[in-house]
């Protein structure tokens, strides 16, 4: 098992809960097939905060893989991307389907600044971040945890800027002109991990770690006291001191002048805020609402009343085993409050908190996992366009109706042994599938060698009717990675390609791979990107943290580095037609989590596409393509006149016909698409 994670989720959970949330477990044992799994009773105690170990052996050296379990597939050493040379900004790069245009360093302001872990710099960072002892810690591994409090995280876009999200604060960029980005302004506010949205003239990020300060300030609190004197080792992490000025939960910044951020509302939670979900209520276009979802340990009610760790037989007030609503009035925001604590876990039956688990799962070093209560939300995409919410929290993908947005309701939930952490979802622009991530390792892992199962570290493809999940595969990025390469499923979001199911995802170290869906008992990859490790000889968290396409780029927040763009280019398995159809597609903001409904132009660029897709299937004879080809040309060619745009509406009665014998369900959706965007042409 590589050790390296092992000893950063230890030293970083144990000190401050950093950015991969408590009850995160490294695992690598056999599984069984996913069974589907609606309100199960409660058979385990809540995840606990993590114990401080010793370890014997050093862990910052590279361990290879485990023996693949029975039955089980790893990924492929013969890849391009399995042995690309290492570098920070020199690393080997490989691609297909994708080209790389741009690599914006990250500003000074967020940079160490330190290349000597000897460095004052380098202390103080990690001073800061709350580490207690560190003298038992290798140097070189001081500053590969002082760069941490540096990371880039999440995005979200509006207009031409580019809100990157970062531990430190958050950096806006220019992207009018995408392959030449710049930087706009850097607002410095650490706290962690970053997450960000944006609506209006308004930006939210999540603070979750105990840096954070309402003032936005740099300098931390005063180092933690030493464990009193006979403290039992092993003993569970105490709580960091109560400070009447750490701030954990979600900021709200008013850019109405886009170079000068201001702060004007800090609403306090008591785990803090991991992630939060952006939500608009089609009924009230007054408010915007806030999910919340806290990973973190609890807070002292000392530092914030009201606040409980307790598990739910002992406070039924306990902050565990929900989420929190925020109202944000647009007009007015610094009246946001948390109006609602949804238990969104409870068992409907008994009315028990700690109503959903995990099942069990592949568990930490080489040992079965028993079943663990849920407690928590990573991540919830919400798709107000069908009233639905899809969350990924921890042990379980559930499902949420979110009709009324401050009172959510479960509605389904599954639970799968072959996944450690349910990190993240996305619905089918159609929203007949979902597909959720596994965050196995935290992210501080290698989970994509070649002897890493498949099923494991990966997505899990659902299919979604009448409010209920059901399994359909697994999709996992097809390249071997390195020993010392976090890679993991991570974030990512919908390309509007029409008639397909496409999603661009990041996977840290792995890169970027994209991912065709439209069958979800058989996704492919059909387009990647990567580099080599950072450092050959010692894992270092980087790699793309998330990988969002925006108005006709791919953009990678990659952790260490900086800010990448990319744009697609056509292959075997993407036509540039199919290209051009999706960059037809604009949107005003983009907030990968609150996902809105893409709706195609009728123009020609789209038809093309479709007829592109229906020509790749061999859904339609060969001399009707070219028929259907030759009318677009010749249309084009008129500059849309009146006589080319008849003939082509012509057309389309046939091609409803065909839909309704063909027998392949994408192609009969495609086939009547073509048909409606021929119908309604214009000169």
């Amino acid at each position: 098992m590589n050790r390296v994670p092992s000893l950063a989720l230890r030293v970083l959970g144990a000190a401050l809960i950093f950015c991969f949330g408590l009850s995160r477990i490294e695992g690598q044992t056999p599984a069984t097939p996913p069974q589907a799994q609606t309100q199960k009773p409660a058979t385990a105690s809540p995840a606990e905060e993590p114990k401080e170990t010793e370890e014997d052996e050093s862990p910052f050296a590279p361990q290879p893989a485990p023996v693949l379990p029975a039955g089980m597939t790893g990924s492929d050493a013969n890849d391009p991307r399995a042995k690309l040379t290492p570098g920070l900004y020199d690393a080997g790069e490989t691609s297909m389907g994708i080209k790389h245009l741009l690599l914006l360093k990250k500003p000074d302001a967020f940079q160490l600044g330190a290349a000597d872990p000897d460095d004052p710099k380098v202390q103080k960072t990690i001073g800061q971040l709350g580490i207690g002892n560190i003298s038992k810690i290798p140097k070189p591994m001081h500053l590969v945890i002082a760069q941490l409090a540096f990371a880039n995280s999440d995005f979200a876009f509006q207009g031409n800027h580019l809100f990157q999200g970062n531990f430190y604060g958050v950096n806006i960029f220019d992207i009018s002109n995408p392959a030449n980005t710049t930087l706009l302004t850097s607002l410095v506010c650490p706290g962690g991990q970053g997450d960000v949205s944006v609506y209006k003239n308004l930006l939210f990020m999540s603070v979750e770690m105990p840096n954070g300060r309402l003032d936005c300030g740099t300098e931390g609190f005063p180092p933690e006291p030493p464990p009193p004197a006979g403290e039992e080792k092993g003993k569970k992490r105490r709580v960091p001191v109560a400070q009447q000025d750490r701030f954990r939960g979600v900021r709200i910044f008013d850019i109405s002048d886009i170079k000068n951020p201001k702060q004007v509302a800090a609403v306090q939670t008591c785990r803090g805020s991991h992630t939060h979900t952006l939500v608009m209520d089609p009924n009230d276009k007054d408010n915007v609402y806030i999910y919340v979802s806290g990973t973190s340990f609890v807070r002292q009610p000392e530092e914030l009343a009201g606040c409980s760790g307790e598990k739910p037989d002992k406070d039924p007030n306990t902050a565990l085993f929900r989420i929190e609503v925020i109202k944000v009035p647009v007009a007015a925001p610094q009246d946001a409050k948390v109006v609602s604590s949804p238990r969104v876990f409870i068992d409907a039956r008994t009315g028990a908190m700690n109503g959903l688990n995990n099942g069990g799962t592949h568990g930490k070093k080489g040992k079965e996992e028993k079943p663990a209560d849920t407690d928590q939300c990573h991540d919830i995409t919400v798709y107000s366009a069908i009233g639905l919410a899809a969350g990924a929290c921890s042990g379980n993908g559930i499902l949420l109706d979110i009709k009324d947005p401050v009172h959510p309701k479960r509605v389904d939930a599954v639970n799968d042994p072959n996944y450690s952490y349910w990190h993240s979802a996305s619905f089918s622009n159609d929203g007949t599938k979902v597909v959720f991530t596994d965050e196995w390792g935290g992210g501080l892992g290698a989970r994509c060698r070649a002897n890493d199962a498949n099923k494991w570290g990966a997505d899990a493809i659902f299919r979604l009717k009448d409010d209920k999940l059901s399994f359909a595969n697994y999709y996992k990025l097809p390249s071997a990675q390195s020993d010392t390469e976090n890679c993991v499923a991570h974030n990512g979001s919908l390309i509007p390609v029409p008639g397909r199911d496409i999603e661009v995802q990041a996977w840290y170290q792995g890169g970027i791979s994209i991912v065709d869906f439209t069958d979800p008992a058989q996704p492919f990859e059909i387009a990647y990107f990567d580099r080599g490790p950072i450092d050959p000889k010692m894992l270092v968290l980087g790699g793309d943290w998330s990988a969002y396409w925006y108005n006709g780029n791919i953009f990678g927040s990659e952790i260490a580095r900086g800010l990448d763009v990319f744009e697609l280019t056509p292959t075997e398995f993407l036509t540039q037609n199919e290209i051009d159809a999706a960059k037809s597609v604009r949107v005003s903001e983009l907030n990968v989590q609150n996902q809105q409904k893409i709706e195609w132009p009728r123009q020609l660029v789209v038809a093309k596409a479709y007829v592109d897709q229906l020509s790749r299937a061999q859904a339609l004879p060969a001399d009707r393509i070219a028929a259907l080809r030759k009318a677009i040309q010749s249309a084009e060619s008129s500059h849309m006149s009146k006589g080319k745009l008849a003939k082509l509406k012509r057309m389309a009665p046939s091609l409803e016909n065909s839909a309704a014998m063909t027998k392949s369900p994408a192609d009969s959706t495609r086939l009547h698409a073509l048909a409606d965007v021929l119908k309604h042409l214009s000169a």
